[in-house]
């Protein structure tokens, strides 16, 4: 199976860094970008959510659900001395 990928409009200096680098390692550049994306894949996917660690030590009968909440500005109330 064999896959293409085009990337087009890539800066010149991009360029010239990843044929650099391939030389470097020695491997097409192609290759390279290969093995950037997978790396990159493999980095991402052993990175897990807070919640998901919580969640996995804790068990789902233990877990908490955290309120999406925004923490902006909030306006002042002035409330009179009655209690009203």
């Amino acid at each position: 199976m064999s896959t293409t990928i085009t990337i087009r409009d890539i800066e010149p200096r991009d360029k010239s860094w990843l044929k650099r680098e391939a030389r470097h390692v020695g491997v097409s550049m192609e290759e390279f970008v290969r093995r950037l994306i997978r790396e990159k894949r493999v980095k991402t996917e052993l990175r897990p959510k807070p919640s998901e660690v919580f969640g996995r030590h804790f068990g789902p009968e233990h877990g908490i659900e955290l309120p999406r909440r925004s923490y902006g500005y909030k306006p002042v109330e002035l409330v009179d001395g009655t209690g009203t």
